[in-house]
């Protein structure tokens, strides 16, 4: 039986983006390409892991209670 998921990373907004290159390690590859899977099931919308990838450092970011606490500091 195929139950619902609820994934952390919800349906992608469409955004203004900027190359960047870097490398990982291939269980790492491996397991943002089964979470592209999972979200393309789930949502409808095929995605791979390089779509993925924005998203999910900018929910890291976001819930950085550190980066955001050092991010409102005035210069």
């Amino acid at each position: 039986m195929n139950t619902p998921r609820k994934l952390r990373l919800g349906p992608l907004p469409k955004m203004e983006s900027t190359k960047l290159t870097f490398a990982c390690p291939a269980s790492l590859k491996l397991d943002l390409d089964r979470y592209a899977w999972l979200h393309t099931q789930t949502y409808g919308e095929p995605v791979d892991a390089v779509t993925l990838i924005p998203h999910m450092l900018e929910a890291f970011m976001v819930g950085d209670r550190g980066f955001r606490k050092g991010s409102s500091v005035s210069s």
